[in-house]
């Protein structure tokens, strides 16, 4: 019981890590949340300050995600990697450092994906490319994949407890993008142009 609730814990502090925060800190000089959508995500620093913010801040969310599904698979197994892989995009979401007002979680829940079933992520990862490569649109891609999500995991027949974090995740992926959900129904949405 120990080990879960330390790894609720170290999921939980280490998805708080701002990273897109932080890159666009360093890289541009200024608080990301004043810009753009206000939103502390990598998509938002990838429309503020161009690509190579908005890769860096990606990777850098990504890998928290990836690592500590990992950390948790091969402590406990699926179900640890399942609780890990939660934590870490609760506090990307929600982070402690930013006064729990962070990003939708898109980055990370991809490395969380990556992490315990690569296949899955291969999959999803061909969706957003080709949705956004179609319409520059990323929220329309990350709304996509997330209802993609769960009917991929059932289809592949993969372990329940990472099917039950599919469908929870991708429900709580599409939540967090409602006001873009907004403007996609009323045909406002914002579609990517690269500053640099």
């Amino acid at each position: 019981m120990a080990k879960y609730f330390l790894l609720m814990i170290l999921g939980y502090l280490t998805g708080s890590i701002p990273f897109s925060y932080l890159t666009a800190k360093f890289l541009g000089n200024i608080d990301i949340r004043s810009h753009g959508s206000g939103n502390s995500g990598a998509t938002n620093v990838l429309r503020t300050l161009g690509a190579k913010a908005g890769a860096i801040a990606f990777i850098l969310d990504f890998l928290k995600g990836f690592i500590l599904a990992v950390i948790g698979k091969n402590l406990l197994g699926i179900q640890g990697g399942v609780i890990a892989s939660t934590f870490v995009v609760i506090g990307h979401c929600y982070p402690f450092f930013l006064g729990f007002k962070g990003g939708k979680g898109v980055a990370t829940a991809g490395g969380t994906i990556f992490a315990l079933y690569p296949l899955i992520g291969v999959i999803l990862m061909i969706i957003h490319f080709s949705i956004t490569g179609l319409t520059r649109m990323v929220s329309l891609a990350s709304i996509t994949v997330a209802a993609s999500f769960p009917i991929v995991s059932f289809i592949l027949k993969k372990h329940i407890s990472f099917t039950l974090y599919a469908l929870c995740l991708g429900s709580f992926v599409i939540y967090k993008h409602r006001a873009n959900i907004k403007r996609l129904l009323s045909g406002n949405e914002s579609k990517i142009r690269f500053k640099k």
